[in-house]
């Protein structure tokens, strides 16, 4: 039986696996490591969080949660899709928040075809029903196929940023394309 998700050890070990996760990703995350780099062992993560899915599911809310942090903070103020585009694609190629996007990629990709029982299922659609609410406030008239084709730039600008590093490229492609809102 889980510990109370409110208990004070486990959100202290959960904010220390998030950090450690933000670090080294989730690729081969295994529970006798991380315990170790966090002071903790594998039984009481278990006992905490009831499985390692369950720790997975818990790091994928508490990711979430910074994410959705971020969209409340582009949602303030009027503004039109193209400037709250561009406010978007300014804290994405922001590098201070490089190693969120990285877990949010590494997550945003497992969850695709995950299966419906997985911790990962889900967290795509999410994010992206996230992320076209944001857009869906700061558009005059209901336009789905414009705000899925300003996602669609975003994202593909995110991932090659991600890939390359070249933010004057990918900067002007942006650019570019909110030209055209």
């Amino acid at each position: 039986m889980s510990e109370p998700e409110g208990s004070a050890r486990r959100r202290e070990l959960l904010e220390a696996a998030y950090a450690w996760v933000l670090e080294h990703g989730w690729a081969g995350m295994s529970l006798r490591p991380l315990a170790e780099a966090i002071g903790s062992s594998p039984r009481v993560l278990l006992f905490l969080f009831g499985s390692k899915d369950g720790l997975i599911a818990a790091l994928l809310d508490r990711s979430r949660a910074d994410q959705l942090a971020v969209l409340d903070d582009l949602r303030d103020g009027p503004a039109d899709l193209a400037t709250v585009g561009a406010r978007v694609w300014a804290w994405l190629a922001a590098p201070g928040h490089r190693a969120l996007l990285r877990l949010w990629l590494e997550a945003y990709t497992r969850s695709v075809g995950a299966a419906p029982d997985a911790p990962w299922a889900g967290f795509a659609a999410r994010t992206v029903g996230d992320w076209d609410a944001l857009l869906a406030a700061h558009q005059d008239v209901d336009d789905p196929a414009r705000r899925a084709l300003l996602l669609a730039v975003l994202r593909g600008s995110l991932l090659d940023l991600l890939a390359t590093g070249d933010t004057a490229r990918l900067d002007a492609a942006v650019a570019a394309h909110l030209a055209t809102l």
